[in-house]
Order: C-alpha cells, then structure tokens, then sequence
C-alpha cells in the first residue's frame, strides 16, 4: 500500500491555500500554493471572499496531485487544517455566503467585547471556553453577520443558515453540500463550545443570540469525517482529519508529552503547550483549548497568540519598502551588531497574550541621528521574539513549567539571526526540525492514523529530526537589560 499511496494535506491559511502530499516516511512530495484577496473595508475590519478561498484550496489540491503524476486514488486520505475564528455564513439552499467571511484579524465587533466584559461575562465565558472575551474568535462574528446583513436573524432562526469556520465551509463543498461538521479544535476557538462537556453551550448561544440551527455537529480527531463527493477529486477520498492550524502544528511538531511548547511564526505567532489531559486555566490572560481528542480522551492545551509576527517584515517590505524581498531583511539586520536603542512595537492591530490590550498602538522608539534600516530591520526581527518571549514567561508562571527546549515552525522560523535572538532572550534551547511544515503535516499524520497508513504514534515520532538547535550565548546582565527596556516601551504603547 504505502509505495504507492499517499496523504493530501489541504491547508488553508490566512493569505494562501496550499496543497502538500506527504508520502510514508513523512516526507514532502508536492506543493502547490495559490495566495488570494485580502479584503480591507474600514480600518480594523479584515475579510475574505469565501468562494476565493474555496476556489484557490480546490485548484491546489488538484495542481499537487497533477504536479506529483499520481492519480486522485492513489490519495489514501485527506487530512485538512485551516486558519481558525475566521466565520463564514451561508445559505443551506443556495450554497451561497451570505457575507463575506469576517477573518480571526477583524476587530468590528470590539465595542461589543468590552460591552460585555464591563457587564461581569469574563469569567463565565473563561469558565466554560477557556478564552477571553475578544473580537478574535467567531461567536460574535456570527451575531455580527445577523444583526447587519437584512433578512440573515430571520433566516437562520427559520433553519436556513449555517455557520461554519474555514474546514466546515471547505467540507461541506466538497461533500456536495452533504456534510455539515468540524472537529473540537475549531469548534473550541468559537467562544460558544464547552470544553469540558465537548458540546455547544446552550448558556453561550443565548449570551451572543445565535441559533443552535446554524451550527455543525463536532466530531472527534480520530474520525473519519466524510467522504469526498467525486465531483472534485474526481474519486472518493475519505476526510479523515481535520484540526485548527495552531493544534495541527503542535501534534506535527511531535509535542504529545505534557510539558512540550512549539512556537508557529507565521504572519501571528502562536505558542502552545501541551498540558495533559487537565484543562489549565492561565492567571495571564492566555488561552486554555483543546489540542486534539483521540481514543475517547482530550489534551489540552495553555496558547498565546501574537497577533503581528512575520507580519511586520512584510510591513518593512511593503509600507517602507526596506527591501523587496522578505528573506532580504536578514541580510539589512545583520548591518548592524545591536538595536542601536531601538524598540519595535508592531501593535498594527493591538496587543495579544499576556497584555490583551485591544487598542494599543504600533510604536517605534528610541530613533536618534545615528538610527539606520538596519536598526529598523534588528528591532522588527527582535520584536518577534520579545513577543513570543512574553507569552512563553507567562506560560511558565502559569504551569509551574520550565520550557528548557522550544520546537519552532512557520516561514520566519529559517531566519537564522531571528531564531538566536529567541533562544538568548528565552535562555532556552531552540529546535528547527528538518521539516518545516509541520502544520499540515500534522493533520496528516492525524488523517494517515485514522485510516491505518501509519499504525502508531510511536511510529511517527521517528519521522521528527533535528534540522539545527539554537542555544543562548547571550550575558545574563544584557539578557535583562533588554527585556527591561523592551517591557517599558511595551506600557508606552497601550
């Protein structure tokens, strides 16, 4: 079998869609990446066409298979991950959105949080989500879509709406509008899901005014979750897998021991520690969820989420065109052999873990006569790791854990003076595995065990090898006194 069968991952993140076929041995075999619109209405509001991002995951998935010279049925299964919170509506009958959909970055329904949190709902909400309250996951994306598009609360009381994120909406097409479902990692990150009854909360749903009708049916991550209808692949393949792109990476990443934290830097950041099967609650303001349920039992998971990472390289490449392209800035950062004083605050759209600070603002601090790109540059990679460096802290607190060794993926990951800039700051050891994709590898390790092409977990954690370790060299006395400035310019900018 394992010759000449394969694994399709579909990974549909924020920016593009991609496609990658794994083949036994974990390894890479075909990539196909198609990027699409970012669509920016009014200042804070980020959306997508939900037909562009099925149409660009459906062309990929197809070039990759055509690209690598297989045929559709040699795909033993499908596994997909998706960027999570982003929220699409449509109509049952049509098929049709009936917005576009209101992506994770979109801060529209912010005045609505803080409505809510001065009403006393933090704690309830925490309680039972294990989030804060925040315009960043979907339930009052959702409410947004039926109290603004005319005639949506209507429709979705009478039952002829559905919601989904970015896999329900992406499997509900490709089983021909059959299958309505998504798994406990997406359904955790909605603020409407119980994470310890793994159940919608009927409580939540009256609090945000959203009809049961509209929702998916969750399943588990060992399920197989649908058939592809033929019309796409031109064969039914089985669906077996299914996680949020956070959750994914951290299972590709191999970090299935409690204790174990990967940090994904993409245009976010996202750090993420296994906690076992007890959910822990954070005094920091990060993010109790769900990492996977597999054979009856849930992992948990402590996440911080920066929301500018990679982000604000592409910021110096297209705002202020430092360079043309993002690899370039090691290049223009390696100019210089410090900061030159210069401390970078990419608030682009406030400030997430542990500060949660909805309206602090981007800052550059410190320019004087003698500043140059490359400081501009220095700072921007720094402030990556200062950000991460603040979540994985408050994590620590949090679970009484040291993080001694940090697994790292994500495009911005294979920048080498940005990935010792985190290990000096962390005083920690960083770890680039060989492969780097390790978001959709992650889901289809997920998708490969639940139809019997690997037999074991123990048998895929051969697969994860070490590319390069990264350890401190940097003085414990310059160490903090970084931090210490970084942790003031930080304040200036709520």
């Amino acid at each position: 079998m394992h010759k000449e069968s394969y694994i399709l991952s579909l990974d549909q993140g924020t920016t593009s869609s991609r496609a990658i076929i794994y083949n036994h041995s974990g390894e890479v075999c075909a990539i196909a990446q198609k990027e699409y619109q970012q669509i920016f209405p009014k200042s804070n509001w980020v959306e997508h066409n939900p037909t562009d991002i099925l149409s660009s995951q459906l062309s990929v998935a197809m070039e990759v298979i055509t690209k690598f010279g297989i045929s559709p049925n040699q795909i033993a299964a499908v596994g997909i991950t998706n960027q999570r919170e982003t929220t699409i509506v449509w109509d049952k009958n049509t098929g049709k959105p009936v917005y576009n959909a209101i992506v994770w970055q979109d801060h529209r329904t912010s005045d609505f949080c803080e409505k809510l949190k001065k009403e006393g709902n933090s704690e309830y909400v925490k309680e039972k989500t294990g989030l804060e309250i925040d315009a960043y996951f979907s339930a009052t994306k959702i409410k947004w879509i039926l109290d603004n598009v005319s005639g949506a609360r209507q429709k979705a009381n009478n039952g002829d709406l559905l919601f989904g994120t970015v896999d329900t909406w992406i499997i509900w097409n490709l089983t021909g509008g059959e299958t309505h479902v998504t798994d406990v990692t997406n359904a955790s990150r909605t603020m409407l899901f119980n994470i310890k009854s793994l159940k919608w909360d009927e409580d939540l749903l009256k609090l945000f005014d959203i009809p049961t009708l509209m929702l998916p049916k969750v399943k588990m991550n060992d399920e197989i979750f649908a058939k592809t209808s033929g019309k796409v692949l031109q064969t039914q393949i089985p669906i077996a897998a299914v996680a949020g792109d956070q959750q994914a990476a951290l299972f590709g990443q191999m970090c299935i021991e409690k204790g174990m934290a990967k940090n994904t830097y993409g245009t976010g950041c996202f750090v993420m520690m296994n906690t076992g099967n007890k959910l822990a609650y954070s005094n920091h303001k990060l993010l109790s969820t769900i990492a996977w349920n597999i054979k009856g039992e849930t992992t948990y998971a402590l996440e911080g989420s920066v929301f500018v990472g990679g982000a604000v390289i592409q910021w110096l490449r297209d705002g202020l065109e430092l360079f043309s392209k993002t690899k370039d800035v090691e290049n223009l950062a390696l100019q210089e052999d410090d900061n030159g004083g210069i401390y970078f605050i990419p608030a682009f759209t406030g400030l997430g873990a542990p500060h949660w600070q909805q309206n602090a603002q981007g800052l550059i601090y410190g320019i004087n006569r003698g500043t140059t790109k490359g400081h501009f540059a220095r700072a921007a990679l720094e402030s990556i790791a200062f950000q991460s460096h603040d979540v994985i802290k408050a994590m620590e607190k949090d679970t009484g854990v040291s993080i001694r060794n940090l697994r790292v993926d994500g495009g911005a990951s294979a920048n080498n003076t940005l990935m010792q800039f985190q290990s000096d700051i962390l005083n920690a050891n960083v770890e680039r595995p060989k492969i780097l994709e390790t978001t959709s590898l992650g889901v289809a390790y997920m998708a490969g065990l639940n139809v019997g092409y690997w037999n074991s977990i123990d048998e895929i954690k051969q697969h994860w090898k070490l590319e390069r370790e990264f350890v401190p060299e940097m003085s414990e006395i310059n160490r903090e006194s970084l931090i210490r400035n970084w942790d003031k310019v930080v304040k200036k900018s709520f």
